[in-house]
Order: structure tokens, then C-alpha cells, then sequence
């Protein structure tokens, strides 16, 4: 079997180099794209997104990616959606009221509420605990642990097939399959073992088809 490929959009929010590094030793053949007119011919992509909401949803439809990228996923292709990028695949955003995201999850990611025991972000090391059959975690032993820099999250009031819990003051989807949109809250790339399993997952299970 050739290595499966997939495109990795560029477009000035995501670190690009340090996911490409992690998807390839993950064993996928990374092109990186600033360009959407890759996109309708990619078969399967990568949204990485660091930053506030706002800004990685501007500079995502300044390159022309709304489009294509929505056309695309709600034509079956392959998303893993890594961080930011997976909150931009939700309606929107308490980071950004009245500001769309891909809407191609229905629901809104929420702040979390800071405390006197819990900062915000975020940031560290948590576990997760896998709900479902989600591709990304099939046979992954749980609870995992994976690390976390962020102050938005995705509540459990968001429907999805199946994924991750994390507990942070409330718990959220950590990691989510939605149809053929998958998507982590956490760095994969940052997450030693764990992150680079569940990369290796994304190919065996979603690009490849094992065990279907």
C-alpha cells in the first residue's frame, strides 16, 4: 500500500512545520499548501490553527479556504482538525461572538471559567478518556494523556459520533469523528507517544480503511 497523502493548509495561524514533522513520522506523505485550488484534488487535509478565534478565521477566508475546505468536507474527504482547527469546524466561538466558523459541526465553543484552583489556559499535561469508537483512539489504552494550551473548548453539548473526554472545571471533547471530520484539542506534535499514536490512527483507520 503507498503511503496515503494528505494536504496541510498554510495560511500565516498554524505551526505548519512541527505538524508536517509529526504527521510524516505518523507515516503520510505531507504537502503543504497555501493555495485552495489544491484543495477539491486533496485526499485528505489538515487544519492546523493556533490563536484567537478571529484572527485564525480571518486569515483562514483571506486565503480563499472557507469554501473549498466546506466543499470538500461535506463531500466526504478526510479533515483532522488540530486545535484551533477544530474549534473553527464548529458554528462559532465565545472568543469571537457573531464571527461564522465552518459550521460543519453545529455548535459554539465556550471559555472556560477561571477559578481560584484553575487557571486559564489551560496548559500542561491532562488525560483522556475515549466515549465511542472514534478512529483516533481504537485501541488506544485510556486514560491517555496528552498536552493541552488553550482557554476555549468544545462542550459536550456539541453531537458528535464519538472521541475524547478531558475534565478542566467541566468536561469537554478533547478529540471528536463527526462523519469524515475528525479533530483534536490538543497538540498531537506535542504530545510525545500519545499524539504521534493517534496520527498514526488518523492514517490506519480513516486514510487507509483498516478492519473496514
Amino acid at each position: 500500500m503507498s503511503t496515503p497523502e494528505v494536504l496541510l493548509l498554510d495560511y500565516g495561524a498554524g505551526n505548519v512545520r512541527s505538524a508536517a514533522r509529526a504527521l510524516e513520522r505518523a507515516g503520510m506523505t505531507v504537502q503543504i499548501s497555501d493555495n485552495p485550488a489544491d484543495v477539491p484534488h486533496a485526499p485528505a487535509l489538515v487544519v492546523p490553527g493556533q490563536g484567537h478565534f478571529r484572527q485564525v478565521m480571518e486569515a483562514f477566508d483571506r486565503h480563499g479556504f472557507h469554501g473549498p475546505v466546506t466543499d470538500a468536507a461535506r463531500g466526504g474527504v478526510p479533515l483532522l482538525g488540530i486545535c484551533v482547527g477544530m474549534q473553527m469546524l464548529l458554528s462559532g466561538s465565545e472568543e469571537a461572538p457573531g464571527l461564522p466558523g465552518l459550521d460543519l459541526v453545529p455548535g459554539t465553543v465556550r471559555r472556560f471559567e477561571a477559578a481560584p484552583t484553575q487557571k486559564v489556559p489551560q496548559m500542561g499535561w491532562n488525560s483522556l478518556d475515549k466515549v465511542g469508537d472514534s478512529p483516533l483512539l481504537r485501541d488506544l489504552a485510556c486514560p491517555a494523556y496528552a498536552y493541552f494550551v488553550h482557554s476555549y473548548y468544545v462542550p459536550l453539548d456539541v453531537e458528535v459520533d464519538a472521541g475524547a473526554l478531558t475534565e478542566y472545571g467541566v468536561p469537554f471533547w478533547s478529540a471528536f469523528s463527526a462523519g469524515n471530520l475528525h479533530a483534536t484539542q490538543f497538540h498531537p506534535e506535542k504530545s510525545g507517544a500519545v499524539g504521534l499514536a493517534i496520527l498514526e490512527r488518523f492514517r490506519r483507520y480513516v486514510l487507509e480503511g483498516e478492519g473496514e
